[in-house]
């Protein structure tokens, strides 16, 4: 088992059954998240009885990291898990501070037409000791401390929920990582019940909609998940979210050349959202050789986040990473299995 999977109160159930005082929970959590550590051996304040305990009982194996290509403010990871499958994160530098979009599964089952990493289907969901060790691989990388976490990498979060869950606990908790819930986004497709259960979750963690299409027909044209809940039940569900916790809630709207980033298309988008506690987040396509859809200009991408200003919807146009690297979700991995 690896001990990145573990939050600070599985350690302390752990050391309780092992007739040792719970405290030893923060004592370790510290050596793995503040102190960096890469032995149990390192440990210097930890008996060796618990030390030999702990070896027996846990592994602190990271993702290896196979491949990195860098870009102006952008570094793009392929990793190999144990097991040989890889999967890619991506730190992004703003003014901020440093964020890293992760991967929750092997592959995705949801197909959306324009997404590599739909191409390739799920293999597997990421334990969460596999998503943690993404952000620790990056930092230990670069020598720098990640501030904000997207969960937009391969795979669809909500598909994977209770390990998803987990993994915001413990880089959420200021013993660990410590990045604030506020930092932390969490995008999906639209599985209804999950945006449902986790706006009874009551965290304070943001919460993204991929909804790239403002009407059923284009939208399940675009993604297969329109299919099972229409785009009606995603926004009943975002209101809930919304009633539920107060808190905003972002619309991504990937920009497809002549597909959906027309005028009408925008007037649409303004009509749906309109009244909602919501900003839509207009992004640049990454273009890549398996999939049909091109980049719309940044012409037009403007003449589209006018018309949803003129009918007073929050919009965004997110910047642009990743010309110079392999930059599609999805991407590096396709790349590297040459599929």
């Amino acid at each position: 088992m690896n001990i990145y999977g573990q939050t600070v109160e599985d350690l302390e159930k752990y050391f309780e059954n092992m007739g040792e005082k719970k405290f030893k929970a923060i004592q370790v959590y510290d050596w793995l998240y503040k102190k960096r550590v890469i032995s149990f051996d390192d440990m210097s304040n930890v008996k060796k009885s618990v030390i030999e305990k702990l070896k027996d009982d846990f592994t602190l194996s990271l993702p290896k990291i196979i491949k990195r290509e860098d870009g102006k403010d952008v570094h793009k990871y392929l990793f190999r898990l144990t097991d040989g499958n890889l999967v890619e994160a991506v730190l992004m530098v703003h003014d901020y501070g440093n964020s890293l979009c992760v991967s929750s599964q092997v592959g995705c089952n949801m197909g959306c037409a324009f997404c590599e990493s739909g191409r390739l289907k799920k293999k597997r969901d990421l334990g969460t000791d596999e998503m943690v060790g993404q952000i620790l691989a990056v930092q230990d990388d670069l020598n720098l401390r990640i501030s904000h976490v997207v969960l937009m990498g391969i795979g669809e979060p909500f598909d994977n929920y209770d390990n998803v869950m987990k993994f915001v606990k413990i880089i959420n908790c200021p013993k660990g990582i410590d990045i604030g819930a506020r930092h932390i986004t969490i995008s999906t497709c639209g599985i209804v019940p999950k945006i449902k259960e986790f706006a009874d979750e009551g965290l304070q963690v943001n919460l993204a909609i991929s909804l790239h299409a403002p009407n059923d027909v284009l939208r399940t044209r675009l993604m297969k998940i329109n299919k099972v809940y229409k785009l009606h039940e995603v926004i009943e569900a975002v209101k809930y979210y919304i009633n539920k916790t107060n808190r905003r809630v972002t619309f991504e709207y990937i920009m497809l050349k002549d597909v959906n980033d027309n005028e009408k298309c925008a007037l649409e988008l303004a009509s749906l959202i309109k009244g909602l506690n919501a900003y839509v987040n207009l992004i640049p396509y990454n273009e890549t050789s398996h999939i049909e859809f091109k980049k719309t200009n940044n012409e037009k991408v403007m003449k589209f986040y006018d018309i949803l200003k003129r009918n007073k919807i929050n919009v965004t146009v997110r910047r642009e990473f990743g010309s110079e690297v392999s930059a599609a979700c999805g991407q590096l991995r396709a790349n590297e299995e040459g599929q």
